[in-house]
């Protein structure tokens, strides 16, 4: 059994994570940042939900790229083959679920 405190974590380097749980390989962690991420694809879908700042989500369909300003609260799902990027607008904490070892 845990309780987190999310508005309390904070990782030593944008992008750091507490893992929270691997069930049958599907991970969840607690990721905090201040910083980019970079473009890339996971190995399976994945679930990204913004649980305190904001977060410019930048993803590409049919090579075209797109922007959604995700608030707290908000979820991004990125199916199979999405090209995405994600940059916090200042501080930002944000759970993630997808298959173990994912880009």
């Amino acid at each position: 059994m845990k309780i987190i405190r999310t508005r309390d974590f904070t990782a030593e380097r944008a992008w750091g994570a507490l893992d929270i749980a691997n069930m049958g390989g599907i991970t969840t962690r607690l990721h905090w940042t201040d910083q980019p991420y970079r473009w890339h694809v996971n190995d399976g879908e994945e679930v990204f939900a913004v649980l305190d700042g904001r977060v410019e989500m930048r993803y590409r369909e049919a090579g075209v790229e797109h922007r959604a300003v995700l608030e707290a609260g908000d979820v991004f799902f990125a199916s199979a083959g999405t090209e995405h990027v994600a940059h916090p607008l200042g501080e930002a904490r944000i759970l993630v679920v997808e298959r173990e070892g994912s880009a």
